[in-house]
This record gives structure tokens, sequence and C-alpha cells, in this order.
């Protein structure tokens, strides 16, 4: 699977949410600075269903096209190893943030 890395020098090119995330992973958790070139790595399947929820949210898709990122997600978030801290983080917040936009339309 393709990943990006996410090295300070792209960061700034990140949406806030994925930046923000990454530095408050790096910040709370001083053992992915040990390694972070493997703790700083999102594979674009991630990246991508982010991306795409996103858009999902801004242009106010249906509640069956948001139900369906959600069974999306779920599958990608038991694909990735537990070692992948960002990756699962990530798959987190999108998640979080399809739910609770999900449960205000209703």
């Amino acid at each position: 699977m393709s990943s990006v890395l996410l090295i300070p020098e792209f960061i700034q090119l990140l949406d806030d949410d994925i930046a923000s995330l990454t530095a408050l992973m790096l910040i709370a958790n001083p053992k992915c600075r040990i390694d972070v070139t493997h703790n700083t790595l999102i594979s674009q399947l991630t990246l991508s269903l982010y991306l795409m929820s996103q858009c999902q949210l801004k242009l106010h898709h249906s509640v069956t096209s948001l139900a369906r990122t959600l069974d999306y997600i779920n599958v990608v978030q038991r694909r990735h190893p537990a070692d992948r801290t960002l990756e699962h983080l990530t798959l987190k917040m999108v998640k979080r943030t399809v739910v609770i936009h999900i449960n205000t339309l209703m």
C-alpha cells in the first residue's frame, strides 16, 4: 500500500486537521519522535477517505452516502497494523466527524 510521509516540509501543504493531529501525536507520545519516519506515514487510502469525507460534508451528501463512508473506514481500520498510530488517529477523527454530522442531520 502506498504511503505519504508527513515530514515538516509537507505539513504546511496539508489540511489543518491533519497537521494538528500529527503535531499532537508527536507532542503527546515522545516514543513517536524516536522513529519519526515510521510514525508520520499515512496511507493514500486513509488520506483519500479523509478527503472524500470532507468533500461529502461540504457538499451536503446524503446520510446514505456518509454511512457508506463509515463502512469503508471500518474496513480500513481493520487492515492497518496497530503500530500505525497516525493512521488510526486519522481514521478515528474522520469517523467521529462523520458520525457527529449524521447525528445533527437526524
